[in-house]
């Protein structure tokens, strides 16, 4: 059996195209700061999606789940990046053929060009940072359904999600796509990594359903300092993020990086001071949960705007964000483990209108992709992107959701969830 499954996977690596990537070396050339930067953001933003979400997610669920947390997101990241190299990249990054799909000229990244159109970086560079960010995406989901998710099932779903849903939004996003062509203006992703990821999630959770143990829905973090740290970790890490699509080490990169700065400062104060309003006492998960929404907020808007506005963004995102957390879980009884719903549909979503608003020249902006065009008419722009994309994510999800598990089963049984994933479906425990 063992020499049968051998002989598949040589039948099948012969059969791959192993001239992927090759270029003219003395077309290569490029610039070295930038190029370095690119590939030290991937580095950063993948520091943030595996050891990053891991303690995050994994310091505010019980310990009985904390191994599945991280075998999850590590499997994911896997099989994430395998999906974007044999066709994620392409269906994004292709060619455009109708402002939907990219063409199929890049599919196993066979032949990228030596230097990225628009950019002073080889394509490979981009292709490896565009690769971190599609991570991320994938990842993030894994909090909404932490405790319930058959480990087959959730990396089914994730490679189809990453090519089904994350690589189309990219395209119409980032890779001349029809919302581009429509001038919308998101720079870090706030469509295609967190609209998609935040409305997924939320599908992903009313379908699987809540956790049958109220001490699971109801407890406080089994480990607020592992999580504080892994949130401080996502925190570093989202400056790769923000500075990593300016695509260059340049002014552009500086200032994202600031305004992400100055955006997660001011919603981790902002979720301080809530809590300190309702009588409550400032904790850990206060500054880790606003400085994430103040990030989140940030990011489409990360160069467009000054200093000034990041901070009011990050305010209106931390605001946005809380309310949206608390109104889900205990008025709509959805049980989104880790909130993603809300710190990611809902903080991009008022972090992509408030662009529209704030890169006006007139507030401190670098104006719209479109002259002349009115602060109405961008907001109007990006509120049309947010329920295009949240709608074909609501929907793909569901399909690939269901489709998976006819396949392998969504959700564990009662007695592998009252026992704890990591016994149950990994046979080990911390």
């Amino acid at each position: 059996m063992y020499r049968q499954f051998a002989c598949l996977i040589a039948a099948g690596a012969a059969a791959l195209p192993f001239a992927a990537m090759a270029q003219d070396p003395l077309a290569a050339a490029g610039d070295s700061g930038d190029t370095a930067w690119v590939m030290a953001a991937a580095a950063l933003v993948l520091a943030g999606a595996l050891p990053g979400l891991g303690l995050l997610y994994g310091g505010r669920v019980k310990a009985r789940n904390f191994l599945s947390v991280l075998m999850q997101l590590g499997a994911v990241a896997c099989v994430a990046s395998l999906a974007w190299i044999i066709a994620g990249y392409t269906l994004a990054f292709g060619n455009p053929v109708n402002g939907f799909i990219g063409d199929g000229s890049r599919w196993m990244m066979v032949y990228l060009d030596a230097m990225r159109v628009g950019t002073f970086i080889p394509e490979s560079a981009f292709a490896l940072f565009q690769m971190a960010l599609a991570i991320m995406a994938a990842a993030l989901m894994v909090g909404a359904w932490i405790g319930r998710a058959r480990f087959g099932w959730a990396i089914a779903f994730a490679m189809l999600w990453v090519l089904a849903v994350y690589a189309p939004v990219a395209h119409w996003t980032w890779g001349g796509g029809w919302l581009a062509a429509a001038g919308l203006m998101d720079f870090a992703g706030g469509l295609p990594i967190h609209v998609t990821a935040g409305v997924s999630a939320v599908v992903v959770a009313l379908l699987i359903g809540r956790r049958k143990l109220a001490g699971d829905t109801a407890s406080p973090s089994q480990s607020p300092e592992l999580a504080m740290v892994g949130a401080t970790l996502l925190w570093v890490g989202w400056f790769g993020l923000v500075g990593g699509n300016a695509l260059s080490a340049t002014d552009d990169a500086s200032t994202a990086i600031i305004n992400a700065q100055a955006a997660a400062s001011a919603g981790a104060l902002a979720w301080l001071l809530s809590a300190r309003l309702g009588g409550g006492k400032p904790t850990a998960a206060m500054v880790g949960g606003g400085a994430m929404a103040g990030l989140v907020s940030i990011s489409p808007a990360a160069v467009f705007v000054s200093p000034g506005a990041a901070i009011v963004i990050g305010l209106a995102g931390a605001i946005a964000v809380r309310w949206a957390a608390m109104a889900l879980k205990h008025r709509w009884k959805v049980d989104d483990a880790m909130d993603v719903f809300a710190l990611h549909a809902v903080g991009g979503a008022v972090g992509l209108l408030l662009t529209g608003v704030f890169a006006s020249p007139y507030l401190g902006g670098t104006g719209f992709v479109q002259d002349g065009m009115a602060i109405l008419t961008q907001v109007s722009v990006q509120a049309f992107g947010i329920a295009a994309v949240a709608v074909y994510a609501a929907i793909a999800t569901a399909l690939i959701a269901v489709a998976v598990n006819l396949v392998i089963p969504m959700r564990v049984s009662a007695e592998e969830e009252a026992a704890g994933l990591d016994v149950a479906s990994h046979g080990e425990a911390g």
